[in-house]
């Protein structure tokens, strides 16, 4: 059994790589400059290719990772499965997290570029009429990424470095987190054994930031300070129905892993000052 990674120096599929590896499975991770051959078979292929916080500063790029380079790579490769890497950021201003409900997007509002092209990653993939070639929506994923601007890092990063949070959404506001290791499991099983085309890889639960900060302060005090007129992101349940009735799936305590990562890097910047 061979697995291929596209995208490998990223978190996920840096994780994703240690894991297989861990399994002892055949676990190949070519570099941006690799060209791809039709006479090499490159097995069950994860594609996680793409940007996440950054997509604002760099929308052209955005839509070369999520779109333009999959068709590339969709055309040339030769593979026994291939599986997209999307987000359930998807479900932005949508009633519901179902994988089977309509999406609403809003093509004039920036933010919704990354959703957009995301959603045309995953209308290719899902046009092509083989089974095997599969879309998994992931949450906002917990592991020890400080190089990361995404909120929970920037959360932990501002109450220690700083000792003051400043926020830019409303201390309501609402997201899905999901641990590392849930998300490299269940991407392995649907690689081989996935029964649907897509899939949500989530904790199935929303935690508010106030939520967040409530669990940093239990290990470092701070202050913390909301923005006037700050906005009210929430996004709806993110459904884990299919992969828990196909998969069993059963998510980690995602607070659990929480007071772990603040304790890691915790001790991280201890470490570096001495």
């Amino acid at each position: 059994m061979k697995f291929t990674i596209l995208g490998s120096s990223g978190f996920i599929g840096t994780h994703l790589a240690n894991y297989l590896k861990q399994q002892s499975i055949n676990c190949f991770t070519p570099s941006k400059e690799y060209v791809l051959s039709k006479n090499e078979n490159l097995g069950h292929l994860v594609y996680c290719i793409g940007l996440t916080a950054d997509f604002r500063q760099k929308p052209m790029e955005t839509i070369k990772s999520h779109v333009c380079k999959l068709i590339e790579i969709l055309e040339n490769a030769t593979f026994e499965t291939f599986l997209y890497l999307s987000s359930t950021r998807v479900y932005l201003g949508s009633n519901s997290g179902n994988e089977w409900d309509k999406i609403t997007v809003e093509p004039t509002d920036p933010n919704y570029l990354y959703n957009i092209s995301k959603l045309m990653g995953e209308s290719i993939c899902l046009s092509i009429p083989k089974p095997t070639v599969r879309v998994v929506r992931i949450s906002n994923v917990i592991g020890f990424d400080f190089n990361s601007d995404n909120l929970l890092y920037f959360l932990i990063k501002e109450s220690f470095d700083k000792k003051n949070i400043i926020l830019r959404q409303s201390i309501k506001s609402t997201k899905d987190y999901v641990s590392i290791d849930d998300v490299t499991k269940m991407i392995t099983l649907i690689s081989q054994k996935g029964r649907c085309r897509l899939y949500n890889i989530a904790s199935g639960f929303c935690l508010s930031h106030e939520q967040l900060i409530n669990e940093i302060r239990k290990q470092i005090p701070c202050d913390v300070e909301v923005n006037e007129n700050a906005p009210e992101l929430t996004y709806p349940e993110i459904s884990i129905e299919r992969i828990k009735n196909e998969f069993s799936f059963i998510p980690k305590n995602i607070l659990h892993d929480m007071q772990s990562l603040i304790k890691q890097y915790k001790e991280e910047k201890i470490n570096d000052t001495n």
